[in-house]
């Protein structure tokens, strides 16, 4: 299974800091986020492949090509490493909706259900971009007894969220149904978009996105779209 590339983070000056303190400062936090990037990749593929219980700090240390101790030096357990990868790349693929929903109407001149099927396209794109860890994140959806179940709760929220301001939006300029159920318009658009993924990703992967992204968007245009008159 491929190694996941999800994007960022970097560090900056302290303000008021001599320059050559803020150089290190920033230094060192772009040498950490690398390493935690690091650490991510190496986690959601190794927990992908043999689950979370099979999995050791040593082997996660070792496929991110770090001592064990800088896992730790990172992550005070498993448990918090994981919980940070869950809300990590959660929030990354909240991010990318929002981005792409302000594109289609901010930048495109699009309506709000264009700003839908957009948001569509980019969770296909980030999906195909981390399979494993879409993978663990709709797996532990149905997980209730984990510790970190009020983080994927609140990660899962602001993706939700997301949605939900499209479709309020599109119901306050008239372009959707004021009968229009929000937040579960939200939550099956969300779903739709994530088992869909996966489907495609294990099942149909001869399939390109943009075909892929065709047949969602005929469905969106036929299921929360208003009908047009004939």
């Amino acid at each position: 299974m491929r190694t996941e590339h999800p994007r960022r983070h970097g560090g900056g000056a302290t303000s008021g800091a001599a320059p050559g303190h803020g150089a290190r400062e920033a230094g060192h936090g772009l040498r950490r986020g690398a390493t935690r990037r690091k650490l991510f990749d190496a986690a959601v593929t190794l927990i992908a492949e043999q689950g979370f219980s099979s999995t050791t700090v040593d082997e996660i240390a070792e496929r991110a090509g770090v001592a064990k101790g800088t896992v730790y030096y990172n992550f005070a357990s498993k448990n918090v490493l994981y919980e940070e990868l869950l809300r990590d790349g959660i929030d990354l693929l909240a991010t990318s909706l929002q981005e792409a929903a302000d594109r289609a109407v901010r930048a495109e001149g699009g309506t709000r259900v264009d700003a839908l099927d957009a948001m569509i396209r980019a969770g296909l794109d980030f999906i195909a971009g981390s399979p494993s860890l879409t993978q663990l994140y709709v797996a532990e959806l149905w997980r209730t007894n984990r510790v970190w179940q009020p983080t994927l709760q609140s990660v899962r929220g602001r993706a939700v969220a997301v949605v939900e301001s499209v479709l309020r939006d599109a119901v306050a300029v008239g372009e959707l149904s004021e009968e229009l159920d929000i937040p579960l318009t939200a939550s099956a658009l969300l779903g739709m978009v994530l088992v869909a993924a996966l489907d495609w990703l294990s099942f149909q992967p001869h399939r390109s996105v943009e075909d892929v992204h065709a047949s969602l968007s005929r469905l969106l245009q036929g299921r929360v779209s208003p009908m047009r008159p004939k």
